[in-house]
């Protein structure tokens, strides 16, 4: 069976299930050791080991403020960055297990962060953050037009806007060649790149992909083939997408006429909170993002914005494993 009639023979019956009582675990990641965290709308990380167990690790408030995380990173020594989703500021803040927590980075060239979605530690020691607006509230980005969304590199000479004028960005990833750093631009409804260079800055944005009606790209990551595994919010799909853009629809759990309210509000530009705080499905909970894991990486994980569980199910590739995939837990 060739790969993409493998990825058209997966259905909805192959999906499992683990984890617990888990709030918005919107970003999942997976390691060798069979751990899988999440970040958790309480306020930290969730972590649900190999015997099904759990812990939480919640912040302690900073400034009497509980952090919100959207995006999260594993660090070598067992801590966490989290990607504070705050209602009017965001920052990068580090989590240790006993709850506390530490600003990592509030702002860049002189102004504070926006809430901020996403961060990821990349194979020389950089960080990579996503501010998807500069508006508020947030929803005012879920435009078509929206192109006010940000890339901030952080490096041994400092913090700096790498890429500006994106439409929402979302989750990033640096392509397993090291060569370029891939974006989902989520209500631009495309994935685009740029070519890292030796200094860390990125060349010129390339656009790899443009999606169609009913898909916003939110999730990213590659597998060992080069390609990009995309979730789509709302429609709940899944995607692959090569080098060359070329787009394989691997999964999708929507229904049609929720999916055409939510596709009229966003041409009419009257897309708001409600149309992603809603999911009408047979099962996916609005999947967000996506991490290879068990044994061979041949594991997805789904994270998602509205379930208390996380949806797996079996890949027909190798997953590229993350800079975290060794760390000991």
């Amino acid at each position: 069976m060739s790969l993409e009639e493998q990825i058209q023979a997966l259905d909805l019956a192959s999906i499992q299930w683990v984890g617990k009582e888990l709030q918005r675990p919107e970003c999942v990641l997976a390691t060798a050791s069979g751990d899988l965290f999440t970040a958790d709308w309480r306020g930290g990380v969730a972590h649900v080991l190999p015997d099904g167990s759990q812990h939480l690790y919640l912040a302690k408030p900073v400034d009497g403020e509980t952090l919100q995380p959207n995006g999260i990173a594993l660090l070598r020594d067992g801590s966490f960055l989290l990607a504070h989703l705050g209602a009017e500021r965001g920052g990068i803040f580090r989590l240790q297990r006993d709850g506390t927590a530490t600003p990592f980075l509030l702002e860049v060239e002189g102004r504070p962060l926006p809430p901020s979605n996403f961060v990821v530690e990349d194979h020389v020691g950089r960080y990579w953050i996503t501010v998807s607006t500069r508006l508020s509230p947030r929803a005012l980005g879920y435009r078509r037009e929206c192109n006010d969304g940000f890339i901030v590199v952080m490096d041994k000479n400092g913090a700096r806007i790498a890429a500006d004028g994106l439409g929402y960005a979302n989750e990033c990833a640096v392509h397993p060649t090291g060569q370029w750093l891939y974006v989902n631009e989520t209500f631009s409804r495309r994935l685009s790149r740029f070519e890292i260079q030796a200094n860390g800055d990125l060349g010129p944005k390339q656009v790899v992909a443009e999606f169609g009606a009913g898909t916003f790209p939110d999730g990213l990551c590659f597998d060992s083939e080069g390609c990009a595994w995309i979730t789509s919010i709302v429609s709940n799909r899944l995607l692959r997408v090569a080098p060359s853009g070329h787009q394989s629809l691997w999964l999708e759990d929507s229904e049609p006429d929720h999916l055409a309210w939510v596709e009229q509000a966003f041409n009419a530009g009257q897309m708001g909170r409600p149309h992603l705080d809603q999911a009408r499905s047979r099962s996916l909970k609005n999947i967000s993002s996506l991490a290879f894991g068990g044994p061979g990486l041949r594991i997805g994980y789904l994270g998602c914005l509205l379930g208390e569980s996380i949806a797996t199910l079996p890949m027909p590739v190798t997953g590229y494993p993350p800079i975290h995939w060794n760390y000991t837990t």
